[in-house]
């Protein structure tokens, strides 16, 4: 049974550090490409990374680019996102999500292209 499951949300102040994993079971991520998105109320679910199955390139969007750092640990089946310098406007629920195979940044912001989603983990950036 494929299963994502999120953690490491919290409060920050601004320009403070979290760190977010996303633990997977059922599948191994050298096959799926892992992608982090979030959704703030009253906007769209937007794609703020990925790291590819294939061959774990990684991709960013513009607003995080220099900010946020993914990565993944294959033996412990984990994808992290460091997310550094925090700003309000990163205010969201995070979800990891999967899809099969390899992707670029054109696939990997793609909601539509992920079979599997965790549940979120809401971060909140606030003095």
């Amino acid at each position: 049974q494929v299963q994502l499951v999120e953690s490491g949300g919290g409060l920050v102040q601004p320009g403070g550090s979290l760190r977010l994993s996303c633990a997977v079971s059922g599948f191994t991520l050298d096959y799926y490409t892992i992608g982090w998105f979030r959704q703030a109320p009253g906007k769209e679910r937007e794609g703020v990374s990925c790291i590819s199955g294939s061959d774990g390139s990684t991709y960013y969007a513009d607003s995080v680019k220099g900010r946020f750092t993914i990565s993944r640990d294959n033996a412990k089946n984990t994808v992290y996102l460091q997310m550094n310098s925090l700003k309000p406007e990163d205010t969201a629920v995070y979800y990891c999500a999967a899809a099969n195979g390899g992707s670029s940044w054109s696939r990997g912001r793609d909601i539509y292209e992920y079979d599997y989603w965790g549940q979120g983990t809401q971060v909140t950036v606030s003095s």
